[in-house]
């Protein structure tokens, strides 16, 4: 009987491990390491593996067109501020807030109520500001007339607040009549007139006071315009109209008898009616 030959090289035949002694169809090696073949390598396929995408660097910018926007909004608010404090400052310099800061103003002490009447007075002031007067009130609506208007008509438009404005033909100058015509026109509680006569180039009047200057241009008559006209402080029929449209259809001149007119009133409170002021002071510059 023949004998069962032996395996080559003393390893047994069959692919079994007995005694689980030697390598395992699974790869393993001695030492129990998987997945590694002889020489350490792995047994797995060699494929590429799956790998992360590059990462992507986002490098922060630095918003300038907001921030330039931000300070070109922030210097011209600066720039339109600034403006506005020196038109402001513009606007007020030279503005006064008292009759005595009116350099050489001279005022007068004719009370209230003074006698309505019909004939001419004889004035004491020239030109007049204040006394018996017309019944009836020359416009005074920023009103420019061509004609040296009635006086007593004219006291009347200052005994309700208004500054009358009056000027030598003789003397004054194209230039500063037409500044006067730009002051006055259109603006309520002002009316002008030639005077014939005048003492000085210009002379400006409202009730117990007068101002009389040599030049349009004199910082004085807006000071006087601005302060004087419907100050409450020196006329006396407060809230009394200026508007009389039949005297700007047709003018009441100097010399001519009194002409009634639609609008008139009666005076305020019974007084003497001499038109004899107190002596006449002048204020310090």
């Amino acid at each position: 009987m023949a004998k069962d030959p032996k395996p080559e090289n003393g390893r047994p035949s069959g692919g079994a491990s007995r005694g689980g002694s030697g390598s395992s169809a699974s790869g393993k090696r001695p030492g129990g390491v998987p997945g590694k073949g002889a020489g350490g390598r792995s047994s797995a396929p060699q494929g590429k593996g799956r790998t992360r995408p590059p990462a992507n660097v986002v490098t922060q910018q630095k918003p300038w067109g907001l921030i330039a926007g931000a300070v070109a909004v922030v210097v011209f608010a600066a720039a339109v501020l600034t403006y506005a404090v020196l038109q402001v400052n513009e606007a007020n310099e030279g503005r006064i807030t008292s009759a005595d800061q009116i350099a050489d103003l001279q005022t007068f002490d004719y009370a209230a109520g003074q006698e309505h009447v019909t004939t001419d007075v004889d004035y004491t002031e020239s030109p007049p500001v204040g006394g018996p007067h017309d019944a009836f009130w020359a416009d005074c609506t920023g009103t420019v007339y061509d004609a040296d208007i009635r006086h007593e008509n004219a006291v009347h438009s200052m005994e309700h607040g208004a500054t009358w404005i009056t000027y030598n033909p003789d003397t004054i100058s194209d230039e500063d009549l037409s500044t006067l015509e730009d002051l006055v026109n259109g603006h309520s509680g002002l009316l002008l007139s030639p005077y014939e006569g005048l003492g000085s180039t210009i002379s400006l009047q409202s009730w117990n006071h007068q101002l009389a200057v040599d030049s349009a241009s004199d910082e004085r008559v807006e000071q006087y315009v601005d302060f004087m006209t419907f100050n409450d402080d020196f006329y006396p029929e407060i809230g009394a109209t200026c508007e009389q449209p039949a005297f700007i259809a047709d003018p009441v001149v100097e010399g001519a008898a009194s002409t009634e007119l639609p609008n008139s009133d009666a005076p305020t409170t019974p007084t003497d009616a001499s038109g004899t002021p107190a002596p006449a002071t002048t204020s310090a510059p």
